[in-house]
């Protein structure tokens, strides 16, 4: 039988993916001053133990101030490197492709981490050590009322920020990625710009669309003018806001183009938090699979390769979604917390592959094919009976 096109080795540019399962970017808010620790190597090691063929770090900080929490992973620096390579090494040692998202929050920085109530910092987060800090933005305008008021940024704060961008791009070459993904959604700095609702600038950068999407593209083309020409880039966006006033669908389609002819392999299709969390169910009504429409009209209209993600959770949901023709990648995320090993048992349940063919790591394979015999035996003796 013909391998299901979800286990089918995707190539882009000189990177091959042995599969289209990808890892998505999830923030942990574990990282103490940017540095990632054990807990990251774990966290993410064990996706590629379970068989993706794209793990992704999470959001990572071009700068410090441009933190979402004080928890958030950073490549600032060059002392953040060292850790991120590590990371990396495994990764690709243990069969994925690593892969790194580099982010700016904006206006949605220096917030509580999620489980101390992913709001503002306040007293009780003070009394932790987590001070707040200034935060920047395209517009002097908070995310709500309480929240913190963004300084707007300067012409020559942009192109700062273009440099922080370049230094991230090639300290992730340094780390051993193989693939950057700019984060441009989630209501974060980027998506800041190409919004609307939270772009209210009257220079350049800030008027109509094409003004909304000149930093987020000049962004894209700093990072893809130091990125190797044989390494994929990634954009993350926000398909919609699904707000009045805001971001449209039509709106994603016009910036994948521009995003394609600047050299981006991949638009990675989310939708919302522009005034609030992107994880919250809110303004886009959630189902399986809520934002692969979004994905599949990008794909077609931009004629460029696309990511799908959002609650996709079962093997042959994810399959008929490549079979429609309606993205390239599979992302997942939440799913994977709760199931690490998703991509191998989707691949059971495709018929793709068994336990002793090279596809689970051969320490598990072994004994996990004795055992699937040892439970048949079982089945077909009876012992096994009403369990």
């Amino acid at each position: 039988m013909p391998l299901p096109r979800l286990f089918t080795p995707l190539s882009l540019r000189s990177v091959t993916a042995r599969n289209r399962i990808a890892i998505s970017p999830m923030c942990t808010y574990s990282a103490i001053d940017g540095f990632a620790d054990d807990w990251h190597l774990v966290h993410l090691g064990k996706f590629a133990q379970g068989g993706a063929g794209i793990v992704f770090v999470e959001a990572t900080a071009i700068e410090a101030r441009g933190r979402i929490t004080h928890g958030d992973v950073g490549i600032w620096s060059d002392a953040h490197v060292a850790p991120l390579a590590r990371i990396a090494s495994f990764l690709s040692k243990n069969g994925a492709v690593p892969a790194i998202q580099l982010a700016h929050a904006g206006r949605k920085a220096s917030m509580q981490r999620p489980w101390y109530g992913n709001g503002p910092l306040g007293e009780a987060d003070l009394a932790r050590g987590d001070k707040p800090w200034d935060i920047v933005a395209p517009s002097p305008i908070p995310l709500d009322p309480g929240w913190l008021v963004p300084a707007e940024l300067s012409l020559d704060d942009l192109a700062a920020l273009r440099q922080r961008w370049r230094e991230a791009a090639q300290r992730a070459r340094a780390a051993g990625f193989e693939i950057i993904e700019v984060h441009a959604a989630h209501g974060y700095l980027l998506h800041e710009f190409l919004s609307p609702i939270s772009n209210k600038r009257t220079d350049a950068y800030g008027g109509d669309r094409a003004a909304r999407m000149r930093f987020p593209l000049e962004v894209v083309e700093t990072v893809r003018a130091v990125w190797p020409a044989d390494k994929p880039l990634f954009v993350r966006v926000s398909a919609v806001d699904a707000v009045d006033g805001g971001w449209e669908l039509d709106d994603t389609v016009a910036f994948a183009k521009e995003l394609k002819a600047r050299g981006v392999d991949v638009v990675d299709c989310s939708s919302g938090g522009i005034g609030g969390s992107a994880t919250a169910s809110g303004a886009v009504p959630r189902g399986l699979g809520f934002q692969v429409p979004f994905a599949a009209r990008v794909r077609r209209e931009a004629e460029i390769a696309t990511m799908a993600v959002g609650l996709i959770i079962e093997p042959r949901q994810a399959e008929s979604i490549l079979e429609a023709g309606d993205a390239d990648i599979i992302a997942i995320g939440r799913q994977a917390l709760e199931e690490p090993f998703w991509p191998l048992h989707a691949a059971t349940a495709l018929g793709a592959f068994g336990y002793e063919d090279g596809s689970w790591p051969r320490q598990y394979g072994w004994w996990l094919e004795r055992r699937r015999r040892g439970l048949e035996k079982m089945r077909a003796s009876g012992a096994l009976q009403g369990l």
